[in-house]
C-alpha cells in the first residue's frame, strides 16, 4: 500500500488538490486521503475507488486464468 499511497500523493499534488478538496470530490474524510497516502493497510476498496476515479487511477487485476474466463464468460466486465 506504500506506493499506492505515494502515487495517489503525487497524482494528488500534480492535480493541485488539497487532501481537503480531493476528500471532498470523491465523497469521504480527510483523514482517509491522509492514511492513503502514509500507507495504511486496510482501506475499504468502496473508499478507495471513488479517490483513484478523481485521480484518473485504475485499478489492473491480472490472472494467470483471465483470458480463458473471459472466453468462458464473454458478458464479463472488461
Amino acid at each position: 500500500m506504500q506506493r499506492l499511497g505515494e502515487l495517489i500523493r503525487y497524482h494528488r499534488k500534480r492535480s493541485a488538490l488539497t487532501q481537503a478538496e480531493l476528500a471532498e470530490l470523491a465523497g469521504v474524510g480527510k483523514n482517509l486521503v491522509h492514511e492513503l497516502e502514509k500507507g495504511r493497510h486496510n482501506v475499504r476498496l468502496d473508499k478507495l475507488l471513488p479517490v483513484l476515479q478523481v485521480l484518473n487511477i485504475t485499478l489492473d487485476f491480472s490472472s494467470p486464468l483471465r483470458e480463458s474466463f473471459l472466453r468462458e464468460y464473454p458478458d464479463a466486465h472488461r
